[in-house]
């Protein structure tokens, strides 16, 4: 949990941190369902590829893009004995009592867990490269459109801004209490099935607590400040294309296009 880095902003002067924040958001959506277009493996390593050279341009470092990896460790696991207990497809690979392995459940699972390590890899490049209020303002422009039909746009990226924002601060708490509760004696790793849930709850009540405090506290410095739902609203900045976001936007496009082209050419 101290490693988390999803929604933590790392101000670094770069070009991807320079763009706006309408084409980021557009182009980590683009990637991502080019990321999970049914495809080879070359055109999977092509994007992999893309997205390394991203973070190289970002400055952001890839020991910051792998500290989000540790969190998929157990379900790397958690779908590899799945899909050994499912998939018979393929060559046996060994066979131990009952239980078969096939190079299909290896492969499958290969494919999923790297395409989850690509999409964490975009919405991690996304967050570190873009400041909380940026994202705002540009899931607000994305979403504008929906104003026709009364859909509340800023409540709803002000409050993805918020959760991305607490993120680091709510593992923060989690780390605090965790440390607290072990300095009372409360043992997180050992011990019986019951003592472990009652350690759970332990952690949990607590912070479930600290977490509606923190929202209130949200709750009364925005309304402190003057903030309505609804209300017109001016804005202080204005977003403005440049022509590397077209330049971004377009590269997304084509790449996703021709994933899906590889799915009937290749």
């Amino acid at each position: 949990m101290k490693t988390a880095v999803l929604g933590k902003y790392m101000p670094l002067n770069s070009p991807i941190h320079n763009l706006d924040p309408r084409a980021k958001i557009i182009a980590m959506f683009l990637l991502i369902v080019a990321v999970f277009v049914p495809q080879n493996y070359f055109v999977t390593l092509g994007l992999f590829a893309i997205i390394l050279i991203c973070v190289i341009i970002s400055r952001i470092g890839f020991k910051y893009i792998l500290q989000a990896f540790k969190p998929l460790i157990f379900m790397m696991f958690f779908l590899l004995v799945i899909n050994i207990l499912t998939v018979k497809n393929g060559t046996l690979l060994a066979s131990i009592g009952p239980l078969s392995i096939y190079t299909g459940a290896l492969s499958s699972t290969l494919a999923v867990v790297t395409r989850l390590v690509m999409m964490i890899m975009l919405t991690t490049l996304l967050t570190a490269t873009t400041k909380p209020l940026d994202l705002t303002l540009g899931i607000e422009y994305i979403l504008g459109p929906l104003k026709i039909v009364k859909f509340p746009v800023h409540e709803v990226a002000m409050m993805i801004s918020i959760a991305l924002r607490f993120i680091p601060t709510i593992i923060e708490e989690t780390m605090r209490i965790m440390n607290s509760q072990k300095s009372r004696g409360v043992d997180f790793e050992e011990g019986k099935l019951k003592e472990k849930i009652s350690a759970i709850l332990s952690l949990i009540v607590p912070l479930f607590a600290a977490a509606f405090q923190r929202a209130y506290d949200l709750a009364d410095a925005m309304e402190a400040r003057g903030y309505v739902p609804g209300a017109n609203r001016t804005k202080y900045r204005k977003l403005a294309y440049r022509f590397s976001d077209f330049v971004v936007i377009f590269f997304s496009i084509a790449i996703l296009g021709l994933s899906i082209a590889s799915r009937f050419v290749l």
